[in-house]
């Protein structure tokens, strides 16, 4: 099992002026522990059961091209993109960005939006939860198809129309960046994941919740004829032995994960300093979880 780290807090006590060097150090951090993934929330605001609304809330794209420049192997994304937020043209054109100048490590991550007050806040359209979910998917086809450059042409869809999907220069990931769809709903997104996904991001709510997750994305793959087993199964951990730095207990808790075919479990460290987490804890984490299977 690998480990990642979610960058999910920018209130370094040193405020703005210290997040550059901050984040600089935690790439830095990352590489040196061996961490396979590292990504950064995509809000406007901060969520406001993270702490509060007003709380420092970065760019996430802009963050992950700093990132890339800081690094050289790990993946990067955002975890993950609201649909609302981006037109999908430009989305599927800032991620192949990201993915061209970090050499390929560009994970595209992306869920049906939630956050209404940061919509609100900054006259964003927020639809109806069911358009939500069918602007991600005409979103989800948009970027496969600026992806493939045997298909550019027009889009039409219900919600979105492109006269043409130019993508140039190409993703330089093959075939093309990485799909990383978020949420647990049966019905919908992991439907989604299994039509679309490259890999899904579930919460670490018990071993019981989502090996029954896992079961319900089974059984989408069946119905769409996609193998179960080329979807990349992650998890996000954000539990107090990770606070405490109690690696034993942490390690209890992951053990009944990686016995479901978890491929990665992501940390969600709640600090405004992501490096010293790297360096303290999930630098041992990747060692005590590479023998987990």
């Amino acid at each position: 099992m690998r480990v990642g780290v979610h960058i999910n807090r920018f209130d370094h006590p040193g405020g703005g002026p210290a997040l550059g060097a901050e984040l600089a150090a935690a790439g830095a951090a990352a590489e040196a522990a061996g961490l396979s993934w590292l990504s950064v929330m995509d809000h406007y605001f901060q969520m406001e059961f993270n702490d509060r609304a007003e709380d420092p809330m970065l760019e996430a794209y802009t963050t992950l091209g700093f990132l890339a420049g800081h690094t050289s192997t790990v993946r990067l994304g955002a975890l993950v993109t609201g649909v609302t937020y981006r037109h999908p043209g430009l989305l599927a054109k800032i991620a192949t960005t990201l993915d061209v100048l970090s050499g390929g490590r560009a994970t595209l991550g992306i869920g049906a939006a939630w956050y209404d007050r940061e919509h609100a806040g900054l006259g964003v359209p927020f639809p109806p939860v069911a358009e939500r979910f069918e602007r991600l998917e005409e979103t989800l086809r948009i970027c496969l198809q600026m992806w493939d450059p045997e298909t550019n042409g027009p889009f039409e869809g219900r919600h979105f129309r492109l006269a043409e999907t130019l993508c140039v220069p190409a993703p330089v990931s093959a075939p093309h960046p990485e799909i990383m769809i978020g949420g647990g709903g049966e019905k919908k997104t992991l439907r989604l994941v299994a039509r679309y996904g490259d890999a899904c991001n579930l919460f670490t709510t018990s071993p019981d919740e989502v090996r029954h997750k896992l079961d319900v994305l089974r059984g989408h793959c069946d119905t769409e004829g996609r193998d179960y087993d080329e979807i990349r199964k992650t998890v996000v951990y954000s539990g107090e032995p990770a606070m405490t730095g109690d690696l034993d207990a942490f390690t209890r808790d992951i053990a009944g994960y990686a016995k479901l075919g978890i491929d990665t479990v992501i940390l969600g460290p709640r600090t405004g300093e992501p490096a010293a987490f790297i360096e303290n804890f999930a630098a041992p984490a990747v060692q005590r979880l590479a023998g987990l299977d």
